[in-house]
């Protein structure tokens, strides 16, 4: 999740689908199936909120021992909102040094100030399928999100989340990705996934891709493996992200001239002077 948000009514759908093989060695189950990724993103109120609905529906075969059934159902449904709460780069200006070009060529180092939203959510249990025995239904999620643009190209995102709070299931974790965009259709990334709780913890790595296709359609692919046997985890998938923004208004902000500032400061302490005469008089 990045930090920035689609925008004021802007709506977003980022979806895929995936393959997943799942086995674990001290339990002997495997898990072998497909599934489908739906995001929904929505700007709504202000620039800097949007709405976000996240789910995942897996269809697998599970096979352990004495045991085998196909099973279907929700992953995952989480419904929340985001709002960036601080941008390094509002009101901010680079300037060019039209007299040195070396002095342009230097690192600025307010691009290490990351750009920071956070997010609340609540998961929604939907069927058995793939959650936890005696689940609640309901339980809280909350996320803090940075955005850092190292260089024109090169972007880092961090997550650092707190989910199923308050329950038997409580986990904390983090998600960091590196994006690079190689030229104006093509960008790919690396993202490592850590997850730390009583009844699950992993790190997984992903490596991917993007394309865009088309001025607010993007295609990807992507394959996840993480480090260990209990479970050992396979997902290759490809997906797309489609933008639709024709009601979006961008705010445009005047830059105030320096002169037209300085004329406007006189021009008050003239009527502030004037004032004070008339009350002499």
């Amino acid at each position: 999740m990045t930090a920035y948000s689609v925008g004021k009514t802007v709506f977003q759908l980022e979806s895929g689908i995936y393959f997943n093989r799942e086995n674990h060695k001290l339990l002997g189950y495997e898990a072998n199936g497909m599934g489908l990724n739906l995001d929904l993103r929505y700007g709504f109120f202000l620039e800097q909120l949007e709405f976000v609905l996240n789910s995942q529906i897996q269809f697998d075969e599970y096979t352990a021992p004495l045991i085998q059934d196909d099973r279907s159902g929700f992953r995952n449904l989480t419904f929340g909102a985001k709002y960036l709460f601080y941008d390094p780069y509002k009101n901010y200006e680079e300037k060019v040094n039209i007299y040195s070009w070396k002095a342009n060529q230097k690192f600025n180092w307010r691009r290490l100030l990351p750009a920071v939203a956070v997010y609340a959510g609540a998961n929604f249990v939907v069927g058995d399928a793939f959650s936890f025995p005696e689940e609640p239904a309901f339980s809280p999620k909350v996320m803090v999100v940075t955005q850092q643009h190292l260089t024109n190209h090169l972007v880092f995102v961090t997550n650092i989340f707190a989910d199923r709070i308050g329950t038997d299931f409580q986990s904390f974790g983090y998600v960091i990705t590196l994006t690079n965009g190689f030229n104006e259709k093509w960008s790919g990334f690396l993202e490592n996934k850590g997850i730390q709780g009583d009844y699950y913890s992993d790190s997984i790595l992903t490596v991917g891709a993007a394309y865009l296709l088309f001025e607010n359609f993007q295609i990807d692919a992507s394959v996840s493996k993480n480090f260990k046997d209990t479970p050992d985890i396979l997902y290759g998938g490809i997906g797309c992200s489609w933008r639709f923004d024709k009601k979006h208004r961008p705010i445009m902000l005047e830059k105030e001239d320096p002169a037209d500032k300085r004329a406007g400061k006189k021009k008050e302490k003239e009527k502030e002077k004037k004032r004070l005469d008339e009350v002499e008089d």
